[in-house]
């Protein structure tokens, strides 16, 4: 009898052993699944349509500003169809827009700007769709430029006040993730929108950086010490990311092009904006990758 105990004892001790390794071998081999679910993209793009792009002003030989721009937005369009095409229809559920601040007077460029707002879902996304949308913006953009410089009554842009009362409502969904493209020069100046608290401003021109003294080699010093900067437009814009493009500082200082960046980035964190770029009015060609690496998250 005590043999027939000893030999079960050891079979189910036998038993035991080979469960717990096999237990164990399972919890070292098992790999996450890794989730199928692609982001959802809220693109905006707001134009900067003062006299920067004007061909008197500011001409450029190489090329002109405004041609600049509609070479940034086509990389824009680009990048947000080569996200669409990378889900499945079932995924689908992203957005484009273009904005201005204020909008311009001509009806025209409003109506364009409104046809321009694209919602794509898997309800009506469709190859067709698709495959139009790097057209459209492309043709569509260059009217709402060829318009604003014919007309020659530049009305400004007013980016300050856009962060402070639209940005929120018109660029930021819930379980999104929202993305700002920002064109402009890197100057901001609209003549009912001039505040000043303390060195704080809601505008920053190359005649303020020369009287503020921000021209020599000891601009950031001063800047810290003296906190310049902008005036802050919002508390909280942790879920925006930024992308400044068409930066174009006065030759005349060799320090504005480091005070404008200052000045925006200050801006940018202060509003708890962490993912922002801030970039130069380079050739549509050298800012492709750039924007488009951006636009979808590639480090």
């Amino acid at each position: 009898m005590k043999n027939i105990f000893t030999i079960m004892a050891m079979f189910f001790l036998v038993v035991s052993t080979f469960s717990c390794k096999k237990e164990s071998y399972k919890e070292e081999t098992e790999v996450p699944v890794k989730s199928t679910v692609s982001e959802d993209y809220n693109i905006s793009i707001l134009l900067d349509l003062s006299d920067r792009i004007s061909l008197e002003k500011n001409p450029n030989p190489t090329m002109e500003y405004y041609q600049r721009d509609l070479g940034y937005i086509k990389s824009v369009s680009e990048a947000f169809t080569q996200h669409l095409k990378s889900k499945r229809i079932r995924q689908i559920n992203d957005k484009m827009q273009l904005f201005f601040n204020p909008e311009p007077l001509d009806a025209a460029i409003n109506t364009i700007a409104q046809n321009l707002r694209i919602s794509i879902d898997k309800n009506n996304a469709s190859k067709e769709l698709l495959n139009s949308i790097n057209s459209d913006y492309a043709s569509q953009t260059s009217k709402i430029y060829e318009s604003a410089i014919k007309d020659n009554k530049y009305v400004g842009s007013d980016i300050w006040s856009f962060f402070d009362s639209k940005v929120k409502d018109q660029c930021i969904e819930n379980k999104y993730r929202n993305i700002l493209i920002i064109l402009t020069d890197g100057y901001m100046f609209y003549e009912t929108t001039v505040m000043k608290e303390g060195n704080r401003t809601t505008y920053i021109t190359p005649e303020l950086i020369r009287k503020n003294g921000l021209n020599t080699k000891d601009w950031d010093k001063k800047f810290d010490e003296q906190d310049f900067g902008f005036i802050k437009a919002n508390d909280d814009l942790s879920n925006l990311e930024v992308l400044v493009l068409g930066i174009n500082p006065d030759k005349k200082n060799p320090y504005e092009e480091k005070v404008i960046r200052a000045y925006w980035s200050k801006w940018f964190t202060e509003m708890k904006i962490t993912n922002f770029e801030i970039k130069n009015a380079d050739l549509p060609s050298n800012m492709e990758k750039i924007i488009k690496d951006f636009i979808l998250n590639k480090e």
